[in-house]
C-alpha cells in the first residue's frame, strides 16, 4: 500500500490544562529495525498523558514527543527484520509515545494481535492498563490464588482490569472507588467488597472484611495520606505497590509498621523501561490472559469514545474523575 508523507497528531502547544492539546500536521514517522508500522484505529487515554501535558512527565529519550501511550490498528509497514506480524495484521501494542496520531510505530515485541472477538476500540484500552496489573500485582507482588488484594480507584481503567485479573486467578477483591455508584460498578466487575472511601474508612473495612488479618496485597495510585493507612491496612508479609501519586509522593509516615509487619512496599514505572522487558510482559499476557479475555471472562470497560481531534475533550473528561473505565480516542 502506498503510504501518505503527512498525517494528523495531537500536539502540546505548551505545558498546561486539556486545550493546549492540538491536532497538527506531522510526517509519518518510519519503522527501523524490528519495528513496525501501524495504521491507528484507536488510542487509549491514561494518567500519565495528563501528566506529560502539564509538563511533568517528559517521554523518555528517543521517544515521540506526541502524547498516547497504547494503540490498536492495522500493520501498515514492516521495519527491517520484522517478520513477527504482516502488513493488514489487526494488533494492539503498547508505546513509549505516538500513540495520538494517525499512525504509530512500535518495536513488533511490543505489540499483540488483537484478541478474537475484540474490535479495535477495544484493544486499544488494554495494553497500559494490563501491561502496569500484570507486572505490578503478579509480577512485583506475586499475588496468589486465595489472598486477599486491594485496589484503590477501583473504577479507574487500571483498577476495572486489576479487578478483573485477581478474581479470575483466585483472589478475593476488595476496591475503594468514590461514590455508591462506582462502589456498584466493583461490585460488578466482581469485587467482594467495594469501599466508598468517602463515606468510610477503607482500613477498617478491609480489617473487619478479613476478620482482622489484613490485605495481602494493595494496589496504590493514590499515595499521600494512603501510604500509612495501606501499611495499616495490609496483613503480615503483606506487599504495597506503588504506582502513582495523585495525592503527592511526600508524605510523613511511621515506618513501624513495615519492620513488625515484615512489609514490602515497592513500586515501579513502565514507560522507560527497555523494549525487552516490555515484550517479556506482552507474551504473559499472551499466554495467561488473552484466553480470558477471548472466553469472555476478563472485558474491556470502556468509559467514553472521543475523535482524535477531540483529544482536549478526553482530558477533560478524565480529569472530572466521573469515568468508570477507559477513555479512547478513535482515530
Amino acid at each position: 500500500m502506498t503510504l501518505p508523507t503527512t498525517m494528523t497528531a495531537i500536539g502540546i502547544k505548551a505545558p498546561g490544562g486539556p486545550e493546549v492539546l492540538v491536532p497538527e500536521t506531522r510526517p509519518v514517522p518510519q519503522p527501523g529495525p524490528g519495528e513496525i508500522l501501524v495504521k491507528v484505529a484507536a488510542a487509549g487515554v491514561n494518567r500519565p498523558d495528563v501528566l506529560q501535558r502539564e509538563g511533568g512527565y517528559p517521554p523518555p529519550t528517543g521517544a515521540s514527543d506526541i502524547p498516547g501511550l497504547e494503540i490498536a490498528g492495522e500493520v501498515a509497514a514492516l521495519g527491517e527484520g520484522a517478520a513477527r506480524f504482516a502488513p493488514g495484521d489487526r494488533v494492539t501494542a503498547l508505546v513509549a509515545g505516538g500513540g495520538y496520531a494517525e499512525y504509530a510505530v512500535v518495536h513488533e515485541s511490543n505489540a499483540m494481535p488483537v484478541p478474537k472477538g475484540l474490535g479495535l476500540i477495544e484493544a486499544a484500552a488494554i495494553p497500559e492498563t494490563f501491561f502496569t496489573v500484570w507486572s505490578n500485582v503478579f509480577d512485583r507482588a506475586g499475588l496468589k490464588p486465595g489472598e486477599v488484594f486491594m485496589v484503590h480507584g477501583g473504577t479507574s481503567g487500571i483498577g476495572t482490569t486489576a479487578i478483573q485479573l485477581a478474581k479470575a486467578f483466585g483472589a478475593t477483591v476488595i476496591a475503594t472507588a468514590g461514590s455508591p455508584e462506582k462502589c456498584q460498578a466493583c461490585l460488578d466487575l466482581g469485587a467482594d467488597l467495594a469501599v466508598d472511601y468517602r463515606q468510610e474508612d477503607f482500613v477498617k473495612a478491609a480489617k473487619d472484611f478479613t476478620g482482622q488479618k489484613g490485605v495481602d496485597v494493595i494496589l496504590d495510585m493514590v499515595g499521600g495520606d494512603y501510604i500509612e493507612k495501606n501499611h495499616e491496612a495490609a496483613a503480615v508479609e503483606g506487599r504495597i505497590v506503588q504506582i502513582a501519586f495523585l495525592k503527592g509522593p511526600k508524605v510523613t509516615v511511621n515506618f513501624t509498621r513495615i519492620m513488625l509487619k515484615r512489609l514490602v512496599h515497592t513500586g515501579s514505572t513502565l514507560r522507560a523501561r527497555d523494549v525487552a522487558f516490555k515484550a517479556g510482559i506482552a507474551r504473559a499476557l499472551e499466554a495467561k490472559v488473552w484466553p480470558l479475555i477471548e472466553a469472555g471472562r476478563v472485558k474491556v470497560v470502556l468509559d467514553s469514545t472521543f475523535p482524535l481531534a477531540d483529544a482536549a475533550k478526553a482530558h477533560a473528561r478524565m480529569e472530572t474523575n466521573a469515568h468508570v473505565g477507559k477513555i479512547v480516542l478513535t482515530v
